[in-house]
């Protein structure tokens, strides 16, 4: 499948009688192209006023036809598209994006559209007056008056929905201690508040009561927590290479005994009081290493999802965990109704995701509301997995690494829409708590640990991000905001040299609280001062840190 992006110009959107001004920004993307179909993004940026809906319309030049969109209603008359907002997606205030995607049809050549226009306004690239000023302008200020925000949360612009954040137990070996794991998911001072765990299924089933009592601890220890269970390998009898390890595949003829297999695992936690929220089919089904491992197709995982996805019963069903989130391993199920309807989410590791181009919005995934997961990654190369670096939290190139790898990876996947990030082991050297080697305390938190859980101890499952913009002072700040149970949370990444001190946050109504947390090289999630005044709110960003503000409504 080829990929091209495109980006339109900009153009300007009417707004409502008396308005002072009117204006929009259009990016048409295509996100993907084959012969004869091909898949688009547009976003608009609203630059005038706050809109309340929108219509937005262009013509093809090269006879395109859309096929399917979500996010937006489309018609087409000839040439003619009209795009319309739908019941959640009208309202977009100043400075406010709003995104739909759609599939389409061509022969011989997809050329961008020439212009659009919104509501009726053709695109001219500025912001224009809907009335004649009755008086002459005066000189704009020098500098902005005090209050301007500098960032600007718009909670009428909604994305995904998180499901959480969390790591894996051991695959192999001992489980986590009851401690250890209240440490790891619970929402105390010095906890990090992990929502998902993610463990394995054992081909073996006398092996599956290692892992019982830390998924009993963590479901009653935290909040909201999911548990997914991935198998590595179906038992070597049933595999065409009759062993757990180096792939093999699951012989066509036991496809039921697989299923019967991951559903009495189901059934066998359910039994000992722990509830697995999802089950994928396969780890890793691309990979074929010298230890457990199974190999499927893309066709082959849609075939048994399909045939035997309804015998797993009490969870729901995850595809395809595949390395770098390669869609070859997704689509075909996506694309058959029988199987897309037998699952519940999407799955992906992100080794290599983000060098080949997938480390963004699954349109396929969203437009049968399918969540995207994240479900493994593991970096550790800023130093030795014998140094003792790694217990040093002032450690700078660790610290460096935390920062602009793992958890710019966590802001990365959060702008794709994705609605989990779960990490490797939670219990290791280079992980969130310490397993005693490499200098670490066992159990004791780490760095990455406090870092991490700027998303996971804020960011709940249930909560919804919403859009945010930037002044040019804000521009080094990569981020991300999230609604729920009253609250309105913000991550902010600083990854420049520079802190953004007396940062102005406008939020859509009044605040009545605000806490501000942060992790640098030399503290772990450490109170910050706020002021707060009617819906802003005013912090200072250190350079090389991450904040979670948490503004209560």
């Amino acid at each position: 499948m080829a990929a091209s992006a495109v980006l339109a110009a900009v153009g300007v959107a009417a707004l409502p009688a008396g308005a002072a001004a009117a204006g929009c920004a259009v990016a048409y993307t295509v996100s993907s192209q084959w012969q004869g179909g091909f898949g688009a993004d547009v976003a608009i940026t609203n630059l005038g006023d706050p809109l309340t809906s929108w219509t937005l319309t262009w013509s093809y030049g090269a006879g395109q036809t859309v096929t399917q969109a979500w996010n937006a209603t489309l018609t087409q008359s000839g040439a003619a598209v009209t795009a319309k907002n739908v019941s959640y997606n009208g309202s977009v205030a100043t400075n406010g994006t709003v995104s739909f995607g759609f599939n389409g049809s061509w022969t011989g050549s997809n050329p961008v559209p020439a212009s659009f226009a919104v509501n009726g306004v053709t695109c001219t690239g500025s912001t224009t007056p809907t009335t004649a000023p009755t008086t002459t302008p005066t000189t704009a200020p020098t500098t902005a008056p005090s209050g301007t925000p500098d960032i600007t949360v718009n909670t009428a612009t909604k994305y995904q929905t998180i499901d959480g954040f969390g790591s894996a137990v051991s695959i192999w070996g001992s489980a986590w201690s009851t401690a250890e794991t209240q440490t790891l998911v619970g929402p105390g001072t010095s906890q990090l508040g992990l929502s998902i765990v993610r463990t394995g299924i054992s081909p073996v089933s006398s092996e599956w009561a290692t892992q019982v009592s830390a998924l009993k601890t963590a479901e009653a220890s935290g909040s909201d927590v999911k548990i997914l269970a991935s198998p590595w390998t179906a038992p070597a009898a049933w595999k065409t290479n009759n062993s757990r390890i180096n792939g093999g595949k699951l012989k066509t003829d036991y496809y039921d005994e697989y299923a019967n297999h991951l559903n009495s695992y189901v059934q066998y936690m359910r039994g000992q009081g722990v509830t697995i929220d999802v089950v994928s089919i396969q780890n890793e089904p691309d990979w074929h290493p010298a230890y457990d491992s199974m190999d499927w197709s893309g066709d082959e995982l849609r075939n048994f999802v399909r045939d035997q996805g309804s015998k797993i019963q009490n969870t729901r069903l995850m595809v395809a965990e595949a390395v770098n989130l390669n869609y070859g391993y997704t689509d075909p199920t996506l694309n058959d109704a029988t199987a897309r309807n037998n699952i519940g989410y999407i799955g992906g590791h992100l080794y290599g995701t983000e060098d080949s181009g997938r480390l963004k919005p699954y349109a396929l995934a969203a437009q049968y509301n399918k969540p995207v997961w994240m479900t493994e990654w593991n970096f550790h190369e800023a130093a030795s997995d014998t140094s003792t670096a790694w217990a040093d939290g002032g450690n700078q190139a660790v610290w460096d690494e935390t920062l602009d790898d793992v958890v710019r990876t966590v802001h990365k996947s959060m702008e794709s829409n994705w609605s989990a990030y779960i990490w490797w082991y939670g219990k290791r050297f280079y992980s969130f708590i310490g397993d005693g080697t490499a200098g670490t305390t066992t159990g004791a938190p780490l760095k990455r640990g406090y870092a991490f859980a700027q998303y996971a101890k804020y960011v709940r499952p249930g909560d919804q991000r919403v859009a945010v913009t930037k002044s040019s002072a804000a521009s080094p700040l990569e981020v991300t905001a999230y609604q729920g149970a009253g609250k309105i949370k913000l991550v902010i990444l600083n990854r420049s040299g520079s802190a953004v001190n007396n940062a102005v946050i406008q939020a859509p109504q009044t605040v009545t609280r605000a806490e501000d947390y942060l992790t640098s090289r030399t503290v772990n999630a450490a109170v910050q001062p706020t002021s707060v005044n009617g819906g802003q709110v005013t912090v200072s960003i250190p350079a090389r840190s991450i904040s979670t503000l948490v503004f209560t409504l």
